[in-house]
This record gives C-alpha cells, sequence and structure tokens, in this order.
C-alpha cells in the first residue's frame, strides 16, 4: 500500500510537470549541433537581380542561419534538412510580418532540399518557423533592408 508521504511527493511532482508544461514564456532558440556547408547563410545577387540564400536545418532543431537580411525585391529562398531523422517545414509565420508571405515548403524529409520565391517589397521584419518545432524555439526572421539589392554574381 502507498503511504501518504509518497502520494504527496508524487501529486507535488506531477504538479511541478504540468505547470512547466504550461509556461507561456517564448522558448530559446536552441544551439545548432552542427557546421554548415559553405555559402550557406550567404546572400548573393544573379545577373537577373534574384536575390538567393541557402538555409540549413538538421537535427538539432535550428535554422542555420536564424537571421538574414535582403534588400526589396525578387528573392530564391533554398531550406536544405540535413538531419538523419527530423522531417521539417519552413513557413513565413502568418500576420507576424509587414505583409505576409504565402509561400512555403510544407514538408522536408531528411536529406531533401526545396526551393521558394517570393517578393519582398515592404520593408521590416519577417519571421519564420518550422512549424512543426515551434515550441522548440526552431524559428528565425528574414530582414528587408529600405534599399533595393545591387548586382552581385554569386
Amino acid at each position: 500500500m502507498t503511504s501518504n508521504r509518497t502520494r504527496v511527493l508524487l501529486a507535488a511532482l506531477l504538479l511541478a510537470l504540468g505547470l512547466v508544461g504550461c509556461s507561456n514564456r517564448t522558448p530559446a532558440t536552441p544551439d545548432a549541433t552542427r557546421t554548415p556547408d559553405s555559402g550557406v547563410g550567404e546572400v548573393t545577387t544573379d545577373a537577373a537581380g534574384v536575390q538567393e540564400i541557402t538555409l540549413e536545418t538538421g537535427d538539432d532543431y535550428v535554422f542555420t542561419p536564424d537571421t538574414f537580411t535582403v534588400a526589396p525585391g525578387q528573392v530564391r529562398l533554398t531550406v536544405t534538412n540535413t538531419a538523419a531523422q527530423l522531417t521539417h517545414n519552413f513557413m513565413f509565420t502568418t500576420g507576424a510580418g509587414p505583409v505576409d508571405i504565402t509561400e512555403q515548403i510544407p514538408l522536408l524529409a531528411p536529406g531533401q532540399s526545396e526551393t521558394i520565391e517570393f517578393t519582398v517589397t515592404q520593408p521590416g521584419d519577417y519571421p519564420f518557423e518550422c512549424t512543426f518545432h515551434t515550441a522548440l524555439g526552431q524559428v528565425g526572421t528574414m530582414t528587408v533592408t529600405g534599399a533595393t539589392a545591387a548586382t552581385t554574381s554569386g
């Protein structure tokens, strides 16, 4: 038979675990546990003026980089999933930026790479996330400056 003391300790433990799960604080972004490939996170502009950037994600619940800056104009964004186990997605957080960007990558299995293209005209911060792992801090921000992109070879 279980003693009263054991029941009280068990109840206190369950209550503490329940309160931890109910926190409304934004989770801290985890640290990357991998080294990204060369060129990841570098914004380049092709001859047609399209800004190009590649992000990576893996088994560590992190976008690398989790912040980047582009100028107003056409953007070609590639997300590569270097994970061995985790499936991710990529979308801009609806209602969080100056205007909504609807292009997204709904499913990115381990080893996959997908590209989306969109045009941004409004300067400001555009949060993005892996909706599967937002609670674990897999989020980031694209900043659009007020200047138009200069054409440089990448």
